[in-house]
């Protein structure tokens, strides 16, 4: 029985198409799948696929590899020559929306970290809706680092620091780290950060070394403790929740606890030591168009942070 069709579907077909077409022009400009990888912002393992995977559906050998060179076969050439007319439209079209020759339109999927989600991307969603209204939201809040080219996402939000160089990122802006209690665990104004090392601690399992922590003075002078964890939660959410119910001191982004703290349900602890901050990014694809839905979402969003 034939499949029924699905316009999303049929769409999400189309754009996996267009970006292989882009992936196979760049290796062909470049003379190398290294260099295409470098220049897009992705593996060279994913370009390779993605050409493999074009050449598999056409049953056509479209390059020619060998240890030291890429270079196109005939057929490959002339496939080259409608490539490059097809992405140079694209860009062009993609570049009127962008310019404002038309407003954004179509399905923005985006995945963001639950508690930054919650707190930023949500309220600039909306926004985002109520001046693009031709534009429909997918967001997958989740404190796992979904892969945009695996996931089929057009932009991902990553708080924090970034280890992955394969993609291209944009910096939306920074936050600062706190150490917070309940009223109950406050400590004397002059206190250290060695002075609460031994307190109950509550520690977000998600981090690399939840509990090693390096706190600068104001004076620049620097100390480095170890917590001794009571609880350990894999959520920033439910770390900020254990914090406000007694259970111990804990270091959270600002931007999770500003309510929290304007309010009096946290209290921040040693204001006179800093921590480093961390970044706000936004990751995408390496492709050589960028949808106007994506780019005025990311102007709204790095706006509100501008203005936090």
């Amino acid at each position: 029985m034939p499949t029924a069709y699905s316009p999303r579907a049929a769409a999400h077909h189309g754009i996996n198409n267009l970006k292989r077409l882009a992936y196979f022009a760049e290796v062909i400009e470049t003379g190398s799948f290294t260099a295409a990888a470098t220049r897009l912002g992705i593996t060279k393992a994913v370009v390779s696929s993605q050409v493999a995977r074009l050449e598999q559906a056409f049953e056509t050998t479209l390059l020619i590899r060998t240890t030291r060179s890429v270079r196109p076969t005939e057929e490959g050439r002339i496939f080259y020559e409608h490539c490059a007319r097809i992405l140079s439209e694209a860009q062009a079209a993609f570049d009127g929306l962008a310019a404002g020759d038309g407003a954004p339109t179509g399905l923005l999927r985006l995945t963001a970290p639950l508690d930054y989600g919650v707190a930023m991307v949500v309220p600039a969603i909306a926004a985002f809706r109520q001046r693009f209204p031709g534009c429909a939201v997918d967001l997958m809040l989740s404190d796992a680092t979904l892969d945009p080219v695996g996931s089929d996402i057009e932009l991902a939000i990553r708080v924090g620091w970034l280890t992955d160089s394969a993609l291209r990122a944009r910096s939306i802006g920074t936050f600062g780290q706190v150490l917070v209690a309940g009223p109950d665990h406050a400590v004397a104004p002059d206190a250290t950060p060695a002075d609460v090392a031994a307190r109950p601690f509550v520690a977000n399992s998600n981090l690399g070394d939840p509990l090693g922590w390096t706190f600068r003075s104001e004076t620049g002078a620097t100390q480095t403790v170890r917590f001794a964890t009571t609880l350990a939660i894999s959520a920033t959410t439910g770390v900020a929740q254990a914090a406000r119910d007694g259970a111990g001191l804990a270091i959270l982004p600002d931007f999770a606890v500003a309510d929290d703290l304007a309010s009096g349900r946290l209290v921040r602890l040693l204001p006179g030591w800093a921590l480093d901050r961390g970044g706000i990014h936004a990751v995408m694809p390496g492709t050589r168009f960028r949808p106007a839905r994506v780019t005025a979402f990311l102007d709204i969003l790095t706006d509100r942070e501008r203005r936090r």
